[in-house]
């Protein structure tokens, strides 16, 4: 098992500058031919933000749920599950987009759902611009426990690779799986409390689906360090690191076990 993981180790550093190359490719390929190129990572979200405010606070009237400062609470949760669904969207395909590379040459085939999970990483990083210039304007209190708002990102950052680890294995063998990942992250965007608060909802039964949903956990916990300006919990962090390494390992193990059979079917 350690000569196991010391081999994977070495293998992952040998190709670090391919992983870095990739993912400038990517971030060259998305912005290529764009006036505002890099910009849209910070433009995108707040104008995403603005439609969202507008269809729950005005329409929908979701200020009278007591939710302070709402554009924030909005924003934080369209962040956190935006680099969810980018990451694992993109590592579905993974596989299916490296086929001619991997069939020409020797390359470790998790160095591809790794890759589009820091590309969506890095993305959201720059995303992260839009969410300060809210919190300026709204006047939220900046806290000292803003400097742990990397523990859910990175933590979500595990939970996503070992969720695309694990769907990037099995859409080589069933296609189908890309179309129905889009109806359930629709799904999820549901029931991941991005625009309302759970605890003023008086159905029970959504209360513990919403709890039994994992992004719940990291959007709440980054939640609480950036716009409340409270410690996490021992239940958050544990269910925060408990859901990475578990979701992790049965990518890693599913990934591992189905990989030889890769080059017949992409």
């Amino acid at each position: 098992m350690v000569t196991r993981i010391k081999a994977t180790l070495n293998d992952f550093w040998r190709y670090r500058y391919l992983l870095v190359n990739l993912i400038s490719r990517d971030f060259k390929l998305k912005y290529r031919r764009s006036v505002l190129g890099v910009l849209w990572s910070v433009l995108n979200p707040l104008l995403m933000m603005c439609v969202m405010y507008l269809v729950f606070s005005q329409l929908l009237d979701t200020r009278g749920t007591g939710i302070e400062h709402f554009p924030v609470y909005l924003m934080s949760g369209q962040l956190l599950f935006t680099f969810f669904s980018d990451a694992t969207t993109s590592s579905m395909s993974s596989m299916l987009g490296a086929a001619s590379l991997i069939k020409k040459v020797y390359i470790p085939k998790y160095i591809f759902p790794l890759e589009k999970v820091c590309f969506a990483l890095v993305n959201t990083c720059f995303s992260f611009i839009a969410l300060i210039l809210v919190m300026v304007i709204t006047g939220v209190t900046p806290s000292f426990t803003m400097l742990l708002f990397f523990f859910p990102l990175l933590t979500l950052f595990v939970f996503s690779l070992g969720i695309g680890l694990f769907l990037s294995s099995m859409t080589v063998f069933f296609r189908d799986i890309m179309h129905m990942w889009t109806v359930f992250t629709t799904a999820l965007l549901y029931f991941s409390a991005i625009f309302y608060d759970p605890t003023t909802l008086g159905n029970a039964w959504f209360i513990i689906m919403i709890k039994f949903n994992p992004l719940y956990w990291y959007i709440t916990a980054f939640r609480q360090l950036v716009l409340y300006g409270e410690m996490l919990t021992l239940e958050m962090v544990l269910m925060c690191i408990g859901m990475a390494v578990v979701s992790l390992v049965i990518g890693l193990f599913v990934f591992r076990k189905k990989q030889d059979k890769f080059v017949l079917y992409i």
